[in-house]
C-alpha cells in the first residue's frame, strides 16, 4: 500500500465525531454543539471521547432597529444620532479572553465565535425571509380588497409588517451574542490572539463578534473612560484609539498602504454624498488617536474592499499594527475643519496583504489551461457540472490521481433493494410556508435551509428531510439545496505529506452544501479490505437516537415507527459507502483537527435513515484556494491492527489545535 495514501486517509472507517461542532460555537444557544461518535468495525476498539456540554436554548432575540444604509462610518454624529438603534459595543470587562476555555487555542476561540455569529445570523435571515413573505402576502391581500370599503369604526388600518422589524439579521445576531456573552472581549490594545495579519472579515458585525473592533458602525474603535476600570488600561490617559477601519468613506482620506493619512470622525454626510458638512472636533475617537500617538499605543488597521461575496458588499482585511506619528487640523475639500492623522506601519510584521487580498484573485486561474502543474483537466470526465482539474507540483515526474473510477451516483449492488419512494408535499413552484409543507414538518419546526446563496443550512441537524421526486415543488425549491450538483470550482492537488487534497477556486459561504460523498453501497457486515481507507459508515440513525455516546443534534425529527423501535440499530451502522474503487471528488478531502466542513445526513427520495445521503457542508466562510477538510475524529489509541497492537498515525493537518496524531 502507498504509505503516503495511508498518511492522507484515516483507517477503515471515517468517523466524524466532532465535525458538526464547527458550525456552532455558541456559549448559550439553542443550536447545540454535537459530537456523534462513529463506530468502527472489526479491528477498531472504540473509546469514549469527552464532549463539551451542549448549549441551552436561546430566547427569541430582541428587535434591533438600525438604518441599513449607515453601515460605513469613521464614527461620530451618525452613530450618536442612531441612539438606541445602534447595537451597543461590548466594553471589555477584563484583560483576558473570558470566552476561551480549556486548552483551546486562540484561533479555535475566534473561529468558534465567528461560527456562532453565522449560526445566529442564518437563523435571523430565516426570520427575515418569513417576515418578507408575510409582508408580500399582506400586500396582495390589501390589493384584493376594495379601496372604497370603509374601515369599521373600532377597526385599525393593518400595519405594514415589512416595517415592523429589522432588516439587519447580522445586527440581531450580534445583539444575541452580546446578550448571551458569546461575543469575545479580549485585551483590545495591539494584536488580538487568534487573528493574524491578513485575516478577513465579511462584515463589521463579524469583527465585533470576534472582539476585534467594538463598533459595528464607527470606523474608529476607542477605549473610553470606562476603560480605566481595567487594570492594564488604568495607566493610560483615556480615551485611546485601538483600531480604525479604512473604507474610503471620507473624501480627505489618503492611503498609501504603509503610510496612511486618516481623516478623523465627525461632520460627514455618511447617508448622502459622503462630503463634510460641518467642522470636526478633537473628541472621542479623534482625541483617542492623539492620545495613542502621545502614549505610543499601536493601532490596528483594517481595510475594507468592495466584494460581491459579502452580504454587506465589503470584505475587511486586517493589515497589521500602525503607529500614529502626527496629527493636525486643516480645512478640508468641502471647506470645513477636519483632523488628519498620519499613521505608519510598524516594522517586522508580515508582508502587507491588502494589495493581494481580493481573495487571492490574482492567483486564481481564469481557465483550466492556466493552471501550473496540471496533470488532468477533469477527473470527472465531464460527469460533473463543472470540470475538476488535478494538479501536481510535488512529484517528479508529476502523476495524476489513479486507481478509481469517477462516479456521481451511488452504486447499488443487485443484491440490495432501495426503499420505496415516499409521497411528497403538495407545494407548487417553491416551498414557501413551512406550516403547509409536509417535508418541512418532518424537520420538526421549519425548513433546514435559508434561501441565501442558493440554500444554506442554518445549523447541523440529526437529519435533514428534503423534498423528493414525488413532491410538487420544482428544482429551485429551497428544500432541495443539496440536490443541485456541484456549484463550486474544485481542484484536486498534490501535497507533500497528505497525498491528494481538495480546494475551491470560489468563495464558499458558511452553511453551503459542498459535495455529497459518493461510493458503492455496502453492508458493514461484509468482509471489507482493512487497507481500504475510503469507507464511510452511514450512522445517521445512531446519531438521531444518540446511541453509543453520540450526542443528539438539534431539532426534533419524525421517524417511521418501525425505525424508531428497531433494536437492531443498537449494534451499529448497517450500511456504508465504499469509495475505494468508485467515487467522486469527496474521496480526496482530508482530515483536519480544525475543519471547515461538517457531515450532514440528508433524506429526500425515501425516509430510511439507515440509507441516508451523506453530504459535506461548509462550517465557516471558506476563501478561495483554502484546502477543504473535515474531522475524521478518531479517538487516540482506538485503532488496533490484526496483530492486536494499537496503530498510530501522525496527523499533518497543521491546525493550531492539531492533536498530532490522527489515531
Amino acid at each position: 500500500m502507498d504509505p503516503e495514501m495511508f498518511e492522507r486517509r484515516s483507517s477503515a472507517r471515517i468517523r466524524k465525531l466532532n465535525s458538526e461542532r464547527s458550525l456552532s460555537g455558541c456559549k448559550e444557544s439553542k443550536y447545540k454543539e454535537v459530537e456523534p461518535e462513529r463506530e468502527k468495525k472489526k479491528s477498531v476498539k472504540r473509546k469514549r471521547i469527552e464532549k463539551p456540554k451542549a448549549g441551552s436554548k436561546i430566547e427569541e432575540a430582541v428587535q434591533v432597529k438600525a438604518p441599513s444604509e449607515a453601515v460605513e462610518s469613521n464614527g461620530g454624529e451618525v452613530a450618536e444620532a442612531a441612539g438606541e438603534d445602534v447595537v451597543p459595543a461590548a466594553e471589555p470587562e477584563s484583560n483576558g479572553n473570558e470566552n476561551e476555555g480549556g486548552s483551546r487555542s486562540a484561533y479555535a476561540v475566534v473561529r468558534a465565535a465567528v461560527r456562532c455569529f453565522y449560526t445566529h445570523y442564518l437563523h435571523f435571515v430565516q426570520e427575515e425571509e418569513k417576515r418578507c413573505g408575510k409582508a408580500e402576502a399582506d400586500k396582495k391581500a390589501a390589493k384584493g380588497a376594495s379601496k372604497t370599503k370603509k374601515i369599521a369604526e373600532n377597526g385599525d388600518v393593518p400595519k405594514d409588517s415589512s416595517k415592523n422589524s429589522s432588516r439587519r439579521p447580522d445586527l440581531k445576531a450580534l445583539t444575541k451574542m452580546i446578550e448571551t456573552g458569546s461575543a469575545l472581549r479580549p485585551n483590545r490594545i495591539g494584536s488580538i490572539p487568534g487573528i493574524d495579519v491578513g485575516h478577513q472579515f465579511f462584515s463589521r458585525a463579524e469583527m465585533v463578534a470576534a472582539g476585534f473592533h467594538n463598533h459595528w458602525l464607527n470606523g474608529i474603535d476607542y477605549v473610553g473612560q470606562n476603560g480605566s476600570k481595567i487594570e492594564d488600561l488604568s495607566r493610560y490617559t483615556l480615551p485611546i484609539t485601538v483600531a480604525i477601519v479604512i473604507s474610503g468613506q471620507y473624501e480627505d482620506d489618503l492611503d498609501n498602504c504603509e503610510d496612511v493619512i486618516y481623516t478623523g470622525q465627525g461632520g460627514n454626510n455618511l447617508l448622502g454624498n459622503k462630503h463634510q458638512i460641518k467642522d470636526q472636533k478633537l473628541l472621542r475617537g479623534n482625541l483617542g488617536l492623539k492620545n495613542s500617538m502621545d502614549q505610543k499605543v499601536p493601532v490596528r488597521v483594517i481595510r475594507g474592499h468592495e466584494s460581491k461575496i459579502s452580504y454587506v458588499g465589503k470584505v475587511y482585511t486586517y493589515d497589521g499594527l500602525y503607529e500614529v506619528v502626527n496629527y493636525w487640523a486643516e480645512t478640508g475639500i468641502s471647506g470645513f475643519t477636519v483632523y488628519k492623522f498620519r499613521l505608519k506601519r510598524l516594522e517586522g510584521q508580515p508582508t502587507l496583504t491588502t494589495a493581494q487580498v481580493q481573495f487571492t484573485r490574482g492567483q486564481i486561474p481564469n481557465s483550466v489551461s492556466e493552471i501550473r502543474g496540471l496533470v488532468c483537466e477533469d477527473i470527472s470526465g465531464g460527469q460533473e457540472n463543472i470540470p475538476i482539474p488535478a494538479t501536481n507540483v510535488v512529484d517528479d515526474p508529476p502523476v495524476a490521481p489513479t486507481g478509481f473510477t469517477y462516479s456521481t451516483k451511488i452504486e447499488v449492488p443487485a443484491s440490495m433493494t432501495l426503499p420505496t419512494q415516499v409521497p411528497g408535499c403538495d407545494c407548487q413552484g417553491n416551498c414557501v410556508n413551512s406550516g403547509d409543507c409536509s417535508c418541512a414538518k418532518l424537520n420538526g419546526e421549519d425548513f433546514a435551509y435559508v434561501h441565501r446563496d442558493g440554500g444554506r443550512i442554518i445549523e447541523p441537524k440529526a437529519v435533514v428531510f428534503e423534498c423528493g421526486p414525488k413532491c410538487g415543488c420544482g428544482p429551485d425549491c429551497v428544500n432541495r439545496a443539496s440536490q443541485r450538483g456541484l456549484k463550486y470550482r474544485l481542484e484536486v492537488f498534490r501535497t507533500a505529506k497528505k497525498g491528494w487534497a481538495v480546494r475551491s477556486w470560489d468563495f464558499i459561504p458558511s452553511g453551503a452544501p459542498v459535495i455529497e460523498y459518493i461510493g458503492k453501497l455496502r453492508r458493514t457486515s461484509e468482509d471489507l479490505d482493512p487497507e481500504n481507507n475510503y469507507v464511510f459508515d452511514i450512522d445517521c440513525l445512531q446519531t438521531m437516537k444518540g446511541l453509543d455516546g453520540r450526542e443528539k443534534r438539534v431539532g426534533a425529527v419524525s421517524l417511521p415507527s418501525h425505525m424508531a423501535d428497531d433494536g437492531e440499530m443498537d449494534r451499529g451502522p448497517e450500511y456504508c459507502l465504499d469509495a475505494g474503487s468508485s467515487g467522486n471528488v469527496a474521496r480526496f478531502i482530508n482530515h483536519s483537527c480544525q475543519p471547515n466542513l461538517f457531515v450532514q445526513c440528508v433524506l429526500s427520495s425515501h425516509h430510511d435513515a439507515k440509507l441516508a445521503r451523506v453530504l459535506l457542508f461548509a462550517s465557516e466562510n471558506i476563501p478561495p484556494l483554502k484546502e477543504l477538510s473535515y474531522d475524521y475524529a478518531y479517538a487516540l489509541d482506538s485503532v488496533v491492527g490484526p496483530d492486536g497492537n494499537i496503530k498510530q498515525l501522525e496527523c499533518f493537518c497543521g491546525a493550531a489545535d492539531c492533536r498530532k496524531r490522527m489515531f
